[in-house]
């Protein structure tokens, strides 16, 4: 079956992984839209100090692929929006797209920044810092954001909750400011869709041993990153959350949440733990000689290329402690001091660490949103919540659902190497799937007979791709009457011929193209003769 398709693409999530895949397609000459949640695309790459593990800054080396992004006449950005609702099939996808209210004219907004200045409102929890610090109610998320536009939050601006401010509309020279906004939904149409929605990491409030919830100087990694960055709430110079004093003693905690046999945490190996978290002891000891840093471990994962060397300079070189052991206890005490309470399983002994701060390798997940796009795209996931690939070996960014392609953690745990490469094969299966004037589907699929049919809704029931629908069609009864029956309908550019209809069907109305009863029986009959 042929028919035609539409030659524009949705990315879904601009991160790293949505950035790089938006890039190589819009390269290869086909239009690309990129639909992210946030105010900016780079996601948590641009949240990140340096990169593993080379230690290079990873603004350096995302800032200028996102202003590529916002230069390239092939793609359009929508930030700060989401999708709503898909329909179609491969080649012929209508996905609506939430754009949220910024209160803020995105094609007017200069990006001055002159509104941020003046707000009054000046405690506002910074998100893109972690909560770490404050920012005001209408602001920019970071420097070098794209698009560079000023966002009011709703929650927190006087002006949207009793009408009682104003001044960023005051100082606005290029009159920007639109407090009436409201939010508007538009339909695109798009051949193929890319998932590329990231990851975050998990809550820890069911890990009260480690006093997560209890003192501010027990900390995650990515909140490492941002008191350890020159744009954090800082300036770049490691002082404790509490008192703002330099720390003198570091413990790091891993497999936070990973590897984890309970309900508190992933089952999985998250992958990247290992490595970043010998990044950030290196750097600690470059940068603070004094201090000394403890890396409590299970086992230390490094299967990437430089990965090992990285991690024995972090011990040779740095004079990194790493203990094979399992913190049981972070208690924090009434001189500030924190407590940890671990095993040494080398050296067969009970160890008690008196900490100036405490950082905890927390597993990643996929991110919230997966859920319910998996469901709109009828694709599937795993337990954990990742999209599943329609073959883990030989078909591992494709989706089981045609049209659907897979970048970045979306798909699994991985660094940001194998983040690149598998956008850029992602890229490369949406140009294959395109470079054609029409597209050809599996011939293997499922057929209705009309005769046999009795809109039973059976085989609707089972079908995971949703292909099959159900329409009234007219019969020639006896003696010249005519008669309407509900029969199914199967639509072949959607379905994968996975054969769960065959089997769910009562009257044994469904068969596969190619693999009928009769056929199959043919080829018995065949073979035995």
């Amino acid at each position: 079956m042929n028919f035609k398709v539409n030659y524009d693409i949705a990315v879904v999530g601009g991160g790293i992984a949505g950035i790089q895949t938006a890039l190589d397609i819009a390269d290869a000459g086909f239009p690309v839209d990129i639909v992210e949640t946030k105010p900016t695309i780079g996601g948590k790459m641009a949240q990140l100090d340096k990169t593993f593990p080379t230690l290079d800054c990873a603004a350096c080396i995302l800032t200028p692929k996102m202003v590529d992004v916002a230069q390239n006449e092939k793609i359009r950005i929508f930030s700060y929006s989401e999708v709503t609702d898909v329909k179609g099939f491969v080649g012929n996808f209508k996905v609506t797209i939430k754009r949220k209210a910024r209160y803020v004219k995105e094609d007017v907004c200069t990006g001055c920044g002159a509104c941020t200045e003046k707000c009054p409102q000046k405690k506002v929890p910074n998100a893109f810092n972690l909560g770490l610090d404050n920012r005001r109610a209408i602001y920019i998320p970071f420097a070098q954001a794209v698009p560079k536009v000023a966002v009011i939050d709703s929650d927190y601006c006087n002006m949207l909750k009793n009408g009682k401010c104003g001044v960023c509309a005051k100082v606005c020279g290029a009159g920007a400011i639109d407090y009436k906004q409201q939010d508007t939904f538009v339909e695109e149409k798009y051949g193929a869709i890319v998932v590329a929605t990231g990851f975050n990491p998990i809550k820890l409030d069911a890990y009260e041993e480690y006093a997560y919830s209890q003192s501010k100087d027990v900390v995650t990694s990515l909140e490492l990153e941002r008191l350890m960055n020159a744009a954090g709430p800082n300036g770049g110079t490691l002082l404790r959350p509490s008192d703002k004093t330099h720390p003198h003693t570091i413990v790091f905690v891993q497999c936070v949440g990973s590897r984890c046999d309970d309900s508190r945490g992933k089952g999985y190996c998250s992958k990247i733990c290992c490595m970043y978290t010998a990044k950030h002891a290196m750097l600690i000891r470059e940068k603070y000689p004094d201090t000394d840093v403890y890396v409590f471990y299970i086992d230390v994962r490094t299967p990437g290329k430089n990965f090992d060397e990285f991690y024995r300079r972090a011990v040779e070189e740095y004079g990194v402690h790493y203990i094979k052991g399992m913190v049981g206890k972070v208690a924090p005490q009434p001189d500030g001091k924190l407590r940890v309470q671990a095993s040494d399983l080398i050296a067969g002994e009970q160890l008690k660490i008196d900490a100036d701060m405490v950082v905890l390798a927390a597993a990643i997940e996929p991110d919230k949103t997966a859920r319910s796009l998996a469901t709109m795209l009828t694709a599937s996931m795993d337990t954990n919540d990742f999209f599943t690939e329609a073959h883990p070996k030989l078909r591992p960014v494709e989706s089981p659902t045609a049209g659907i392609y897979l970048s970045g953690v979306c798909q699994g745990p991985k660094d940001i190497p194998e983040t690149v490469s598998q956008a850029g094969a992602a890229a490369s299966k949406v140009i294959g799937l395109l470079a054609k004037d029409k597209l050809t589907c599996n011939p293997c699929v499922a057929h209705s007979d009309e005769m046999l049919c009795n809109g039973c809704s059976s085989c609707e029931k089972v079908c995971p791709y949703g292909a099959i629908t159900y329409s009234d069609k007219e019969f020639r009864g006896p003696n010249r009457t005519t008669l309407i029956r509900r029969v199914a309908s199967v639509n072949e550019a959607v379905c994968q011929g996975c054969g769960a209809c065959t089997v769910a069907c009562p009257s044994g109305a469904m068969d596969l193209k190619g693999f009928s009863n009769r056929q199959i029986m043919a080829e018995v009959d065949a073979i035995c003769k």
